[in-house]
């Protein structure tokens, strides 16, 4: 079973929320409390801002018109999960070619008790990535060769439990989050360890780290924040605790002085990043839920600034586009995803949870092009059986070269056409890749399933 496919099945309980809060609540309660002013998360503001007969359809007005995209341009870092701090990049100049470059191991594989979740980041010639049991380890940019590898897996065996987690790159160090509940300053350097500051819950995404900050999501939807010198706790922010959700979380977007935060709850927040102050908050949920899975509020890809825009997208069905300083959607859609959307120029992408691919006007909302990954089964023979076909998966998309390249649990790497939606290529990866690839110095960059470092040229 692929991590993405458990991560969209298991659900784990809420628990008890940490130390002190924003809301400054007496219990422990996201509904009682909070500062003069502050205005607390609560059930009447999960306003349902997509009807329940909305369709997904390509515009008749937008089919087959062109749009504008940015011309590709390089990268030299990439040191979050999103490539900035904004959780966003444009078209990135990489992997003309579209061929598996090389190949390493890095580590412990995803199984039942392990799972590969962090997405690779680069800094100053080195790609740096976390295996299955917190290994972290830093890779020639170039040539995959292994410089240093460092182990945060607490040793106390009462800690020994854990998965997830990420990384991200600031000043010459390593910030490495943790299932094992633990927040890990390393030298970016030498993979030594500077500081550890033990978190409440376990954390399953990466951190984001601005301004002397680091930036995480719990999995009781709490916002941590650290101080990079030393690692004490600062603010955070409790968000709606879900008693169900997926195994995976979001990683902070910041812009200037805001940090935008998504939760399992369906809650997108924006926040003052100097003290936590909430500025507002709107609930990606959808008025008709029709099945169990569909009550997953979840936004687990993460938040992505683009211009005046927030773009996001919950298990719930619902994708929006806030405004960035009012927390207003301009426009939603009955889209249901745990991937990151891809903004630049005149449009926003996103693979959903069946495989369809949309290119969708940043403006309006509506549908240029739709793109089915998982192609129908060809045509069965009179008398014979249907075979048995496990459903495929796929990653959040990135942007290289004009050309949007998707990763699959099946081991694929898809090259779509940008303006059409036209496949122009496929690759096996010889390997599960569903971590969302990252585009740098050329090349892009994939993290497996199977705990492999594979560069595409």
């Amino acid at each position: 079973m692929t991590t993405l496919r458990k991560f969209g099945v298991l659900a784990v309980a809420a628990a008890l929320a940490g130390c002190s809060t924003v809301e400054k609540a007496e219990s422990l309660n996201p509904f009682h409390g909070g500062k003069k002013g502050h205005t607390a998360a609560n059930e009447a503001n999960r306003i349902a801002i997509v009807a329940a007969d909305e369709e997904l359809k390509v515009s008749d007005t937008l089919r087959g018109q062109d749009f504008y995209l940015p011309p590709p341009a390089p990268m030299a870092a990439w040191p979050l999960p999103g490539g900035t701090l904004e959780q966003s990049v444009e078209n990135v100049a990489a992997a003309p070619d579209f061929s598996v470059a090389w190949r390493h191991k890095f580590g412990a594989a995803s199984s039942r008790q392990k799972h590969v979740t962090a997405p690779p980041i680069v800094a100053d010639g080195r790609v740096y990535v976390m295996d299955g049991e917190a290994e972290i380890s830093a890779h020639d940019a170039q040539t995959g060769a292994e410089v240093w590898h460092s182990n945060i897996m607490p040793k106390s065996k009462r800690d020994r439990e854990g998965f997830g987690g990420g990384l991200a790159y600031a000043d010459g160090k390593i910030y490495a989050s943790s299932g094992f509940r633990e927040v890990v300053q390393l030298d970016a350097a030498t993979g030594a360890i500077g500081w550890r500051t033990r978190t409440d819950a376990p954390v399953h995404a990466a951190p984001t780290v601005s301004s002397g900050r680091v930036f995480v999501v719990d999995v009781n939807d709490q916002l941590l924040t650290f101080q990079t010198a030393d690692g004490k706790p600062d603010w955070t922010y409790q968000a709606l605790t879900e008693p169900a959700r997926i195994l995976a979380s979001s990683s902070p977007a910041v812009t200037s002085d805001t940090v935008i935060a998504s939760f399992a709850s369906g809650e997108l927040a924006a926040l003052r990043a100097s003290n936590g102050t909430e500025l507002w908050t709107t609930s990606l949920s959808r008025a008709s839920r029709t099945n169990a899975l569909s009550e997953i509020r979840d936004i687990a890809g993460r938040p992505v600034v683009y211009r005046s825009d927030v773009f996001a997208v919950s298990h719930s069905d619902v994708m929006a586009a806030t405004d960035l300083r009012s927390g207003v959607p301009r426009w939603t859609l009955p889209i249901s995803a745990i991937t990151t959307p891809w903004a630049a120029g005149d449009v926003v992408y996103v693979v959903d949870q069946q495989g369809r691919v949309f290119c969708i006007s940043r403006d309006s909302g509506q549908i240029y092009w739709m793109h089915e990954l998982n192609a129908p089964a060809q045509a069965v023979k009179k008398g014979k059986k249907p075979k048995k076909t496990k459903r495929v998966y796929w990653s959040s998309p990135v942007l290289a070269s004009n050309r949007l390249i998707i990763l699959s649990s099946k081991g694929d790497a898809v090259a779509l056409d940008a303006k059409t939606g036209a496949q122009q290529k496929t690759i096996k990866l010889g390997s599960d890749a569903l971590i969302g690839p990252i585009a740098v110095g050329g090349m892009v960059y994939v993290a497996s399933d199977g705990a492999e470092l594979i560069a595409i040229r």
